[in-house]
């Protein structure tokens, strides 16, 4: 396992919106993890920060940024509208995607994406519209239901649902069955939709990075 990382604070340039982000860089990095965050969070997510941490250590970097401006977290806060808005996510997503390939420090780095919550379906558009740039995507808690070009994705998906959370499991088989791509469903036992109990999120964390760790080594 990898030692020290180094983060920064960036703004992503995307078409229509500047984005917060952090990214994290450890030495010699293999690969970069772009999340996307589900229903109403943001890069200061404490679940996505855990599952980044371990990341990092596995040797992959990794950014989190909040997929709504300052001013669109407020309307949505207000509404809830923006965070179902599966467009919109992704392509927010796509942009942070392309922002990565032109920045001197990442844009040698194989790309892999994790989604939770709705944002898994964002992830999963962003794979199928950059299907020679994503190279692996993996959803925790996720509705890849939503996701509206599930036979366009190409990259190795990981979809990882709590053993209690019966809808989104068969939410998510659902979309397994759309895939052409190579698939697996990991169902976490004891686990919940927000995978609070004891050692749930540190199991995801470990699947996610064996995952990323196998297609973006």
């Amino acid at each position: 396992m990898q030692g020290h990382s180094h983060t920064d604070q960036v703004i992503i340039e995307t078409k229509n919106a500047q984005l917060a982000g952090m990214l994290t860089l450890p030495k010699q990095a293999m690969g970069i993890v772009l999340f996307a965050h589900g229903s109403g969070s943001s890069r200061f997510s404490p679940r996505n920060q855990f599952v980044a941490e371990r990341l990092n250590e596995g040797g992959l970097a990794t950014l989190l940024f909040d997929l709504l401006t300052a001013q669109e977290n407020l309307i949505d806060e207000q509404t809830r509208a923006l965070r179902f808005d599966i467009e919109l996510l992704s392509q927010r997503l796509i942009g942070a995607i392309d922002w990565v390939g032109s920045q001197h420090q990442t844009q040698a780095l194989p790309i892999g994406l994790f989604g939770a919550s709705t944002g898994s379906a964002a992830a999963l558009n962003a794979a199928a519209q950059r299907q020679s740039t994503v190279e692996a995507v993996v959803s925790r808690g996720g509705r890849p239901d939503l996701a509206s070009e599930l036979s366009r994705v190409k990259a190795p998906t990981l979809l990882i649902v709590g053993e209690l959370d019966g809808q989104v499991i068969k939410m998510n088989e659902d979309a397994a069955s759309q895939l052409s791509a190579e698939h697996l469903i990991k169902i976490i036992p004891g686990a919940s939709h927000l995978f609070e109990e004891s050692g749930t999120l540190e199991a995801v964390a470990a699947i996610a990075c064996d995952w990323f760790r196998k297609y973006l080594g």
